[in-house]
C-alpha cells in the first residue's frame, strides 16, 4: 500500500463490496500471503486454494476489522494461518495423539542452514507429514507457542512438543542427506 488514504479506501471499498477495492487488496498481500500457504502445503496449486478460501474469509469478514486491534496485515494474515489449518484438517486427520512432556531437541548446525536456500528449505519441510509441517510452521515460523499451537489444532501441548521434536529430527535427516550429495 503506497500511503494511508488510498489503504483507506480499499478498506472502505471491501466493506461495501467493491470488486475493484478487493481485487487491489489482494494484489497488494497476495505475495506475502501465497508465501505463507506453501508452508503448509504440498504444492503450489494447493497454496493459491488455501490463499483464496482465505481471501474468501477475509472479504466476508472485512466488517469485522478494528484497526485499533491489529494492522491489516496481521488481521490476514491470521485469516490466512487458519485457512491453511483448515486445509490440513481436511486432508488429514491427526490420528495419533502421542504424549510428551519433555521433547527432546534435534540440532540442526547454522551452518548447514546458512548453505541452504530458503525454497530447498521449504522443499524438505514440505516433505513432513501434514500434522508435523504444521506445528514446525506454527512455532518455527509464525512465532505461535505450544499451548497457542494445541488450541488451534486441538492438540495438547506435549503432542505440540512432540511434532516439533520429530520434524527438527527430520529436517537434520533430511539436510544431511544433503550435504552428503
Amino acid at each position: 500500500m503506497t500511503n494511508e488514504a488510498e489503504h483507506t479506501a480499499i478498506i472502505e471499498g471491501c466493506q461495501r463490496g467493491d470488486r475493484k477495492a478487493q481485487e487491489a487488496l489482494y494484489k497488494a498481500y497476495y505475495r506475502a500471503m501465497v508465501t505463507i500457504c506453501l508452508r503448509y502445503t504440498k504444492n503450489e496449486e494447493y497454496a493459491v486454494e488455501v490463499l483464496n478460501n482465505g481471501f474468501l474469509k477475509v472479504f466476508k469478514n472485512i466488517q469485522r476489522y478494528e484497526p485499533a486491534q491489529a494492522s491489516l496485515y496481521t488481521w490476514i494474515r491470521t485469516i490466512v494461518v487458519r485457512s491453511c489449518l483448515d486445509h490440513l484438517r481436511a486432508q488429514q486427520r491427526m490420528a495419533t495423539h502421542t504424549e510428551l512432556t519433555e521433547a527432546s531437541e534435534a540440532h540442526i548446525p547454522p551452518e548447514a542452514l546458512s548453505n541452504m536456500k530458503a525454497a530447498d528449505l521449504l522443499k524438505l519441510v514440505r516433505q513432513l507429514p501434514p500434522a508435523t509441517s504444521a506445528v514446525f510452521n506454527l512455532y518455527v515460523m509464525e512465532g505461535y507457542n505450544h499451548k497457542e499451537i494445541g488450541e488451534l489444532l486441538n492438540i495438547t501441548d506435549g503432542t505440540s512438543k512432540w511434532h516439533l521434536s520429530t520434524a527438527r529430527k527430520a529436517l537434520q535427516r533430511l539436510i544431511e542427506l544433503q550435504e552428503m550429495r
